[in-house]
């Protein structure tokens, strides 16, 4: 996906979970967000919006904490996240294609890094907005969209020393997107995982169904069975219980 792709995406998300948190209310359960009612989750989303906004448009070149939490509920907490969701967009669409800045993962330049973080982060949290409805079930996600997000997450995030899925002895889990014939390969050791595209040979376990909910799947928001796992069990069982991605 190119930036403006990426800033189209979360421009959408953004204004997806406000209409699916303002038909929720802001005292639901977010049903895939266990402890969380909808004041958590835009409280929350609204404050990395800004966080991230600060970045973009302030050009810190180190890091800088989040401004913390803000202290609203009801109308006025929509309205504070609508407002810091259009200020990020924005910001993200008016930055330099030379924009320098602190990152947290490769990227082709800060600029592709914040708008694709917040692409990301913002379509996980419409899905948690959506889980708070009657329905308790996400949405569905573009598939280019799902192909980017799964992407990040396996060669980005869980590429990182911090990731905790680990194996004792050396396991494969492959990833296949049904729809559109991506296709993942997860090396699991001791190590942080090794994610390769598009590799053959045989594999431990695998996940497959359409994009948009092995994305979903892969970031712990829907429930067993909304994918297919063939082979051995556990390893989709260690992913679900240890590949969290956690703020702090």
């Amino acid at each position: 996906m190119k930036i403006d792709e990426h800033i189209e995406a979360l421009d959408a998300a953004g204004r997806a979970l406000a209409d699916a948190a303002t038909e929720a209310g802001t005292d639901a359960e977010v049903a895939t967000c266990p402890g969380w009612r909808v004041r958590d989750l835009l409280r929350h989303t609204t404050m990395v919006h800004r966080w991230a906004t600060a970045f973009v448009a302030e050009g810190h070149t180190s890091y800088h904490p989040d401004g913390g939490e803000p202290d609203l509920d009801g109308e006025e907490l929509l309205a504070h996240f609508r407002e810091g969701h259009a200020l990020l967009v924005a910001a993200l669409r008016a930055a330099p294609d030379t924009l320098e800045c602190w990152t947290f993962l490769p990227a082709p330049s800060p600029l592709a890094f914040w708008a694709r973080r917040q692409a990301h982060e913002t379509t996980v949290h419409r899905a948690d907005a959506e889980s708070a409805l009657p329905s308790g079930l996400p949405g569905p996600v573009d598939p280019v969209v799902a192909v980017d997000g799964i992407d990040e997450l396996l060669r980005a995030f869980h590429a990182r020393d911090r990731s905790r899925v680990r194996t004792p002895e050396p396991k494969t889990l492959r990833v296949r997107a049904t729809d559109t014939g991506d296709v993942w390969t997860v090396r699991l050791s001791q190590d942080a995982p090794h994610t390769e595209r598009n590799a053959t040979g045989p594999a431990d376990c695998e996940l497959s169904g359409a994009a948009d909910r092995l994305y979903l799947t892969l970031w712990n928001r829907l429930p067993d069975g909304a994918v297919t796992v063939t082979g051995d069990a556990s390893l989709a069982r260690l992913w679900r219980e240890k590949s969290g991605i956690t703020w702090s």
